[in-house]
Formats: C-alpha cells, sequence, structure tokens
C-alpha cells in the first residue's frame, strides 16, 4: 500500500483473524491493523496522518 510517499506492509494473522502490518520507509516504528483489508487500509493511513502530526507538533521534519 502506499499513501503519501509512505509503503505499508501487510500480513495476515490466520489465528486472530486480522490483518496488520507496518510502514516499511520509515526510521520510527509504524504499525497497523484491520479486520478486512479496508479497515487496515484505512488504519494504514491513518498511522501515516498520526505521524505526520506528531513530527509537526515536535517541529520536526518527517523521518522517512
Amino acid at each position: 500500500m502506499e499513501y503519501k510517499g509512505y509503503i505499508g506492509k501487510i500480513e495476515i494473522d490466520d489465528e486472530a483473524g486480522v490483518f496488520y502490518g507496518e510502514v516499511i520507509n520509515v526510521r520510527d516504528v509504524i504499525t497497523f491493523e484491520g479486520v478486512s483489508v479496508e479497515e487496515a487500509q484505512r488504519a494504514f493511513r491513518e498511522s501515516v496522518d498520526d505521524y505526520l502530526a506528531f513530527c509537526h507538533e515536535r517541529g520536526e521534519a518527517d523521518l522517512n
């Protein structure tokens, strides 16, 4: 997945019944999950937006 230049890698946890993932092109750890593909995609975008807001609040450029 891609959003605002960030790449998300998604996997399936069959036992837990969830999709989970991580943003792979940043130095920080940014994760997300959802019970459907659509929910995981939405969580990915929200995680990126939260990360960018956090960087802005701290006066830092994003760390990718």
